[in-house]
C-alpha cells in the first residue's frame, strides 16, 4: 500500500542508516498511515541498519514482528513473503520491507569474495577461486557459457534485452541512465568483463534506499494511499544440490531449478498462467539470467527466449513488457527491491512506461540461489491464497 525511495546515485553522501530512514518515512506516508500505524519490519541480512534503530530515528513503536531473509538478491521477494505471512497470520497488521546500501561508494558487490565473506562462505569458494571465479559476474558467466553451447544464444540476444531495458531507463528520471540510450554497436563494441559478459550485460553498483509497506487487503480499502498492489501469489525455492551462485555440479547448468519450483507454486496458487501476466519486473543483475527466468516461468520454452524477445517482446507494446523502470541494468540495483516499487507503479498506472494492461504483474528475485518470485494483481476481492498444508502435494 506504500513505496518509497532515496534518489538512486554512485555517492549518497550518507549513512546506510539514513537512507533506510528516508525511504521508510517516505513509505509510510505514502501508505496513508502513520509511524505509529507500523508494528512488523523485515529486510535482508546483508542489510547493515537494525529495524529498531529505524524504528527510533522514524517514530514506530512497539515491533510484534521483525526477520530477517538470506541469500542476496534471492532476498528481494523472500521479505514480501516474510511480510505476508505476517500480516496473513495476524502476527502484524502493517509491516515495512526495507534495504538500503551504499553499494557503489561503500561495499561494493563487484569485490566478491574479495570483500569479505564468513568463515563458512569462505570454504565454500574455496573450491573456485584458485579457478579464477572470484565474483558474481565469474559465477554467472559459467552458466551462460554453457546455456549459449545448448541453445544457441549468442552475445546479440543479450544485447536484445540489455537495449530494450534501456530504452524504458531512458524515459524513467530516477534512472542512472536516464536519457542516455544504448544501441547494439555499443552493447557489442563494450569490453567484456568475464567472457561472454560485456559491461552492459552487467548490473550497475549503486547507493540508494528503499521501503514498502505490507498489510491486509481489509484495511487497504480504508488507506488513503496512491493505490493498493493485491499479493495473490508467493513463493520461495531451494533446489536441490544448491549452493550459492555456484550450483555446478548438478546434471545440466543451463537451467533454473529452483525458479521451475517457485513458477510452478505461483501458478499453483494465483491460478494463472504465463498467458495471463500482462508485464514483469525479471531480476536483471546479469542479462543472461533474463533469458533464463522467462523460460522457467513458461513464457517460453527451454533454448526458446532469444526467439522469444525479438522484436521488442520485452518492450512496452510487446508481448511482456519486462523491466519497465529500466531494471537493474539501467535504473539502479538495490538488491531487485526497486524492481518491487516498479510493480507498485505499473499496478497503480504511473510508471514511466507504462502498457496498456496491468491486471496481473510477475517480480521475480535473483537465481542461481534460495529465490522467490510473486504475483501481484488490481483485483480487489480476490480468492484467499490457499495456505501451504492445502496446496497439492508435489
Amino acid at each position: 500500500v506504500g513505496i518509497g525511495q532515496t534518489e538512486f546515485s554512485k555517492n549518497s553522501g550518507r549513512s546506510e542508516l539514513q537512507l533506510a530512514c528516508e525511504a521508510t518515512a517516505a513509505a509510510i506516508k505514502d501508505a496513508g498511515l502513520t509511524p505509529a500505524d507500523i508494528d512488523g519490519m523485515t529486510t535482508f541480512t546483508m542489510d547493515t541498519s537494525d529495524e529498531i534503530e529505524i524504528a527510533r530515528a522514524v517514530g514506530i513503536k512497539d515491533l510484534t514482528f521483525f526477520s530477517r531473509t538470506p541469500h542476496g538478491g534471492g532476498a528481494a521477494v523472500g521479505v514480501i513473503h516474510q511480510a505476508v505471512m505476517a500480516v496473513a497470520t495476524g502476527t502484524a497488521t502493517a509491516v515495512v520491507v526495507y534495504r538500503s546500501l551504499n553499494g557503489r561508494s561503500g561495499a561494493r558487490y563487484s569485490e566478491g569474495v574479495s570483500g569479505g565473506a564468513t568463515t563458512s562462505d569462505l570454504i565454500h569458494w574455496s573450491w573456485y577461486m584458485p579457478s579464477g571465479l572470484m565474483t558474481p559476474a565469474s559465477w554467472v558467466a559459467m552458466f551462460t557459457q554453457r546455456y549459449m553451447y545448448e541453445t544457441g544464444c549468442t552475445s546479440l540476444d543479450l544485447a536484445v534485452v540489455c537495449v530494450a531495458q534501456r530504452k524504458h531507463a531512458v524515459n524513467n528520471p530516477a534512472a542512472f541512465f536516464h536519457q542516455r540510450p544504448l544501441t547494439l554497436e555499443e552493447h557489442q563494441n563494450a569490453r567484456k568483463i568475464v567472457d561472454p559478459l560485456r559491461l552492459y550485460d552487467c548490473c550497475q553498483e549503486t547507493d540508494g534506499g528503499t521501503a514498502c509497506v505490507i498489510t491486509t487487503p481489509e484495511r487497504a480499502r480504508d488507506l488513503d494511499c496512491g493505490g493498493a498492489a493485491l499479493i495473490c501469489s508467493v513463493a520461495q525455492a531451494a533446489g536441490a544440490d544448491q549452493e550459492v551462485m555456484t550450483s555446478f555440479y548438478r546434471p545440466t547448468i543451463a537451467s533454473l531449478p529452483e525458479m521451475d519450483l517457485v513458477a510452478k507454486q505461483n501458478w499453483e496458487i494465483s491460478g494463472l498462467s504465463p498467458d495471463d501476466i500482462d508485464a514483469a519486473v525479471i531480476y536483471d543483475a546479469f542479462s543472461s539470467i533474463v533469458l533464463w527466468q522467462l523460460e522457467s516461468f513458461g513464457f517460453c520454452k527451454f533454448g526458446e527466449a532469444k526467439d522469444f524477445i525479438k522484436d521488442g517482446a520485452l518492450e512496452v507494446g510487446g508481448r511482456l513488457p519486462t523491466n519497465t523502470h529500466g531494471g537493474q541494468l539501467s535504473e539502479a540495483y538495490i538488491h531487485g527491491m526497486n524492481g518491487v516499487h516498479e510493480v507498485v507503479r505499473l499496478i497503480r498506472g504511473p510508471s514511466s512506461n507504462q502498457p496498456a494492461k496491468n491486471e496481473h504483474v510477475l517480480v521475480t528475485a535473483a537465481v542461481g540461489i534460495p529465490t522467490r518470485a510473486i504475483i501481484r494483481c488490481r483485483r480487489a476481492d480476490p480468492a484467499p491464497p490457499q495456505p501451504p498444508h492445502a496446496r497439492p502435494r508435489r
